[in-house]
């Protein structure tokens, strides 16, 4: 697992160079990301270790994907993230986990997740930008995928595709552990 140190300085570095280069002032991101301005400062400033609701407004703000914000290496054209540096984002109150295993822009923010959840546990997203896509393979388990208010039960085994600008949360309602892969693909800005 990278050194939280690192990523934190990676997040403001990125944050401070992304909304310099797009041309957004501090205010200006703030309205675009629902994030307020002191938080933003903070986070420039490595002060603070936001949670991933707020990193995930302002990569959908800037247009660029989580891990574009929490980049910490520049690298050739051919990427390999070992294992331990993949960047674990939730960690759900029975030991869950959300890790982020890679992104990139293509054109826009896409990213590879693995989850792990435990019995009872859940993630609440918030609505992505519209024309954003989740595809989530069960790996184990049963996930109980809540979208726009309906539950829907998808096996261990399945694959399911859904629109991403509605809220959505991912449930464990059954009694064994539940692992997911997920790619997240977020349109460029307009």
């Amino acid at each position: 697992m990278p050194d939280p140190d690192l990523v934190s300085r990676a997040l403001a570095r990125n944050l401070k160079r992304l909304r310099a280069e797009r041309g957004h002032t501090l205010d200006a991101l703030a309205a675009r990301s629902g994030v307020s301005r002191g938080m933003i400062v903070q986070i420039e400033q490595g002060r603070t270790n936001p949670s991933v609701a707020t990193v995930v407004r302002l990569g959908d703000a800037l247009g660029v994907s989580i891990a574009t914000l929490l980049d910490y290496e520049e690298g050739p054209d051919v990427r390999i993230i070992p294992g331990d540096q993949a960047v674990p984002l939730w960690t759900g109150v029975s030991g869950g986990t959300g890790t982020l295993l890679h992104g990139i822009e293509a054109p826009g923010p896409l990213e590879l997740w693995e989850w792990r959840m435990e019995p009872g546990e859940e993630y609440s997203s918030e609505p992505h930008p519209a024309g954003t896509v989740e595809i989530v393979r069960v790996d184990e388990g049963e996930l109980t995928l809540v979208h726009d208010g309906a539950g829907h039960p998808v096996p261990a085994g399945s694959t399911v595709s859904f629109d991403a600008a509605y809220a959505h949360v991912y449930r464990n309602a059954g009694d064994r552990v539940l692992r997911l892969t997920m790619v997240v693909s977020v349109p460029p800005p307009r």
